[in-house]
Formats: structure tokens, sequence, C-alpha cells
């Protein structure tokens, strides 16, 4: 049984960094995709970033390009998500979510593992 276990939330001013990790385990990542999503009150799930295990392609939403970074670690199997230059509408609780392929999707429908997640709040 795959697990994902989010760490680092929490609450910041606007303009501040945060780093979101997720810890895998229960099976080898290999080269399959792992996303950030996140979901504000009141709003639908929404796609952040993603990479491939390889690390060879990452994708981000346009929202954050350019301000968050996704990375993994393969040593320790977790993904990283480096959020700069926060903003109060980046404030949402994250999850991050591994599926059975390698390809990168947007999409939280393909995604089969998710974690429980974690708070950003970042003030204004």
């Amino acid at each position: 049984q795959v697990q994902l276990v989010e760490s680092g939330g929490g609450l910041v001013q606007a303009g501040g960094s945060l780093r979101l990790s997720c810890a895998v385990s229960g099976r080898t990542l290999s080269n399959y995709a792992m996303g950030w999503f996140r979901q504000a009150p009141g709003k639908e799930r929404e796609f952040v970033a993603a990479i491939r295990w390889s690390g060879a392609y990452t994708s981000y939403a346009n929202s954050v390009k350019g301000r968050f970074t996704i990375s993994r670690e393969g040593a320790k199997n977790t993904v990283y998500l480096q959020m700069s230059s926060l903003k109060p509408e980046d404030t949402a609780v994250y999850y991050c979510a591994t599926r059975l392929s390698s390809v990168l999707d947007t999409r939280p429908d393909v995604y089969a593992y998710w974690g429980q997640g974690t708070q950003v709040t970042v003030s204004s």
C-alpha cells in the first residue's frame, strides 16, 4: 500500500516562503509521476505542479510559474514543493499525489494515491 505524508505547511506573511515535503512509502517510485494539488475553501481541487520521478520533466500551473519549484530526492523517497513570493490567494490545503504512470497530468482524478494534506495560510 502506497502512503504519502505531507509536511511543512504553516502560516506565513505575503512575500514569504515555505517548503512542503511529501514522503512516499510502500513502493519504489521508479518513473512514476508525482503531483502537488491544492484546495481552498469552497473551491475545487486544482493542479499546482508535477514531476516525473526521474526528474527529467516538470509541469506547473500558470498561477505558480516562476514562484514555485517542484523537486524530488530519490534517496529519501521525498518530493518537495518550494514556494516563494507567496500571495494570500495561495492559501489552501496542499496535497501530494502519485499515479501509476509517468505521464504528467493536471487532472486530480487520474492520481491514485493521495496524502492527507497540509494547510498553508498566507496573510496579507
